[in-house]
């Protein structure tokens, strides 16, 4: 009986490992980021995030077929631009003029922009902060940074992390990804931290970076260990210096990364912008309850 390419033989049963589909008696746990086929070494090309097949790459196509071929597709369903790096670039970009007008403007830019809780201002002569209504310091404060130190190593992992995940996503779900992500972290700060102390970073974002990168690896069968090993060692790192590094962004951005990009990988590709939508759209839910129900006990 004639055989499908891509089907494994039968003797192999539903459990095996899958084939090659163009080389159906080779074995192989690695799929096509994009077409999701199996593929083999000899057919595996490198890509920005995984493997793909050698179809997916001649075409440009999510599937190597059809009226799409011409409109490459990322594994999330984004489109890929001839600058896959452009959203990081501006990122960086915004962070290093926001340190400009720290650098000019010093600690009374600083203390109108920072992300903190409820606070009384006495410069001001009232009080500050979230609870009292200034929800402009979850955005504000992902871009703030007051020593040089703590910019450039942002900075570099934001470079290192935007290369790998921005061009797996696309530059809308990145940017998307990215800043609620640092709103994930924001809020668990918000939740947990001391209402009086001030909080900096693009860290939580970041933190969302490391999540979704981890994902889209595990998505792509690819070498788990390093990837637990970086999460484990940048935590390690976190915990060691709970009065100068905010845990609970880092941690909160991470575990907002990870499901925002389980949403953007893993939804079904006929229904994936629907599952991609309510992703984003729980994430945020479960943001704004945090938001109003620590307002209300700081306020109560």
């Amino acid at each position: 009986m004639d055989q499908a390419p891509g089907s494994p033989p039968e003797s192999q049963g539903a459990q095996s490992v899958p084939s090659c589909y163009r080389h159906p008696d080779r074995e192989t746990g690695i799929t096509c980021t994009r077409c999701e086929r199996p593929i083999c070494p000899e057919c595996m090309i490198s890509a920005s995030v995984g493997f793909q097949c050698p179809e997916c790459v001649r075409t440009g196509s999510g599937t190597g077929h059809g009226p799409t071929a011409n409109q490459p597709r990322t594994i999330a369903g984004g489109t890929i631009a001839a600058d896959s790096f452009l959203v990081t670039k501006i990122l960086i970009g915004i962070n290093l003029a926001v340190f400009v007008l720290v650098s000019a403007l010093g600690t009374r830019f600083v203390n109108e922009t920072e992300l903190v809780g409820y606070a009384y201002d006495r410069r001001l002569g009232e009080v500050v902060g979230l609870a009292d209504g200034e929800w402009y310091r979850l955005f504000t404060s992902m871009f703030v940074h007051q020593e040089v130190a703590h910019l450039a190593f942002n900075m570099l992992a934001l470079w290192f992390l935007g290369r790998m995940v921005e061009p797996a996503l696309g530059r809308s779900r990145f940017l998307a990804l990215y800043l609620v992500s640092g709103l994930g972290g924001d809020a668990v700060v918000y939740l947990l931290e001391y209402p009086g102390r001030g909080t900096i970073g693009a860290s939580g974002a970041i933190f969302g970076l490391v999540g979704a990168f981890a994902v889209l690896a595990r998505r792509s069968n690819l070498d788990m260990r390093p990837v637990i090993a970086i999460i484990a060692l940048n935590l390690l790192i976190t915990f060691s210096r709970p009065d100068s590094i905010s845990w609970e962004a880092h941690v909160g951005g991470l575990v907002t990364g990870v499901l925002l990009a389980l949403g953007l990988v893993y939804g079904p590709r006929e229904h994936r912008r629907t599952v991609q939508a309510a992703t984003f759209a729980a994430v945020l839910l479960v943001i704004v309850v945090t938001m109003v129900l620590r307002t209300m006990d700081l306020t109560g």
